[in-house]
């Protein structure tokens, strides 16, 4: 089936036609700065303080309050993804992509305008749209016989772009961002006049609207890729939208193995969330001074990144479908375990705060982002299922942010003596253990369930055979 906008894409003849690696590195690059800038969008608020003020005159502090408000539209979003992302033709992909992040930026404009405790709802409203990016751009990559490397370069773009947004947006608090365009001609001496410290309230809205024209460009060049070809489809699969009949034959299906994936992210992505909206407080902890480390959450990121995307490439190696979602499973497997030894090593005093940051990134990544990427695409093109990914993707995430709004909630109101920091060492310990429990019980699940279907598989031909 070809792409509607592929035969007018003035790009796509010559991506047609162009060898193996250009085209992977075309790809990446694209869907990484379409979601790298969607992130402008969605995270420089957390690099706000908002320092002393509470919700309503509550317990609850503001930027708790902002936090959870957010996670709760971005998770709505996901639930509405399940159906939109999972039901959108390809000639809508790219107007949505546009439409969702323009609304995430009039919200971040009402966010500015409103008086604290407003903000929250013009946060809400900022989430409710940016969580079906991620399923949009995944619609491009999937069903490749490179979606390995594809997915993995995406999604090193929201490991390492929330600790460069969020230092970008300090920037502009502190009134440093003019470095950030200081040798652009013509272009940055305006920009320094005109936003050169903004408040905290504002610095959102303003790094959005410096990241939007690369994002339209980016969005622009992602829908320039063809469709999968013959040999794609031959190798992963048949990838189409998925309606209501479609999702139920789905769950029916891969049910109990379904449930212990999603428990495992409901916890995993309130973890990552944590780790993620409070970092420059656990820094701060750590005894590394946001004031005087401005970068140091990009550095360890960047880190993150590189170790991340170089495990998920090496799963590209892996040809056998079947071998590569087990190949998925223990990445999955590692990365918790990795939260769990890192905190005893930092425990015992032999890596310092600054790596057990690191390693709880490396960790928490290695589990998290399979989910998104290659473990459900793996999964169809093992066991031959027509649909899409994004289905699955979706229905995790749509899980696992509701359980980011539990855990927020949880730390806020029960266990509100406890410091950021001290909260998140033993967020970690437990993570660890769940999550180690979970993924080898729906390994194991799926090991044999693709045992049952080989075994019915040859049956079935056997009898076939047998008539003749």
């Amino acid at each position: 089936m070809s792409h509607p906008l592929a035969k007018r894409g003035r790009l796509t003849p010559f991506l047609e036609t162009v060898p193996g690696p250009v085209f992977v590195a075309y790809a990446v690059f694209a869907a990484f700065t379409t979601y790298f800038c969607m992130y402008a969008f969605r995270k420089p608020f957390a690099a706000a303080r908002f320092e002393g003020a509470m919700f309503l005159n509550s317990a609850v502090e503001l930027k708790t309050a902002i936090v959870i408000s957010q996670i709760m539209g971005y998770a709505l979003s996901k639930y509405i993804g399940i159906k939109v992302c999972s039901e959108i033709t390809p000639a809508r992909r790219a107007f949505a992509l546009i439409f969702l992040v323009l609304w995430a930026e009039a919200a971040l404009i009402l966010f500015g305008l409103v008086p604290n405790n407003l903000k929250v709802v013009a946060i809400f409203l900022n989430g409710l749209p940016l969580g079906m990016v991620w399923g949009l751009v995944v619609w491009y990559l999937e069903g490749r016989r490179t979606s390995e490397l594809l997915l993995a370069g995406l999604s090193c773009s929201y490991i390492v772009s929330s600790g460069i947004v969020k230092d970008v947006g300090r920037s502009f608090i502190e009134g440093t961002a003019a470095t950030w365009w200081a040798g652009v001609p013509l272009i940055g001496p305006t920009l320094s006049r005109a936003f050169g410290q903004v408040s905290e309230a504002w610095m959102p809205a303003v790094t959005g609207l410096h990241f939007l024209p690369l994002f339209l460009l980016a969005v622009w060049l992602l829908n320039q890729l063809p469709r999968p070809t013959e040999l794609d489809v031959a190798a992963r699969g048949q990838r189409e939208p998925m309606d209501r009949s479609d999702r139920l034959a789905f769950l029916k299906q891969f049910g109990f193995g379904l449930v212990l994936l999603c428990l495992a992210y409901c916890f995993l992505t309130a973890y990552r969330d944590f780790r993620d909206n409070y970092q420059v407080e656990i820094f701060d902890s750590l005894g590394y001074s946001y004031r005087e480390n401005r970068t140091i959450i990009s550095r360890a990121e960047t880190v993150v990144m590189f170790g991340v995307m170089g495990a998920l490439a090496l799963l590209n190696l892996i040809k056998n479908n079947r071998m590569g979602l087990m190949a998925a499973f223990c990445v999955m497997t590692v990365g918790v375990g990795l939260l769990g030894v890192s905190t005893l090593l930092f425990e015992a005093k032999l890596i310092s705060g600054f790596w057990w940051m690191i390693l709880t990134g490396l960790g928490s990544y290695l589990a998290y982002v399979p989910y998104g990427s290659v473990l459900f695409e793996r999964l169809l093109a093992s066991t031959r299922f027509v649909g899409t990914a994004v289905f699955a993707i979706y229905l995790a995430d749509a899980i696992g942010y509701t359980g980011s709004v539990g855990v927020q909630l949880y730390r806020d109101l029960a266990q509100s003596d406890l410091s950021r920091f001290g909260f998140f060492k033993g967020f970690t310990c437990f993570m660890s253990v769940l999550g180690v429990i979970c993924l080898l019980s729906s390994c194991l699940y799926f090991v044999r369930r693709h045992r049952l279907a080989t075994a019915m598989a040859g049956a079935e031909l056997a009898t076939q055979n047998a008539k003749r």
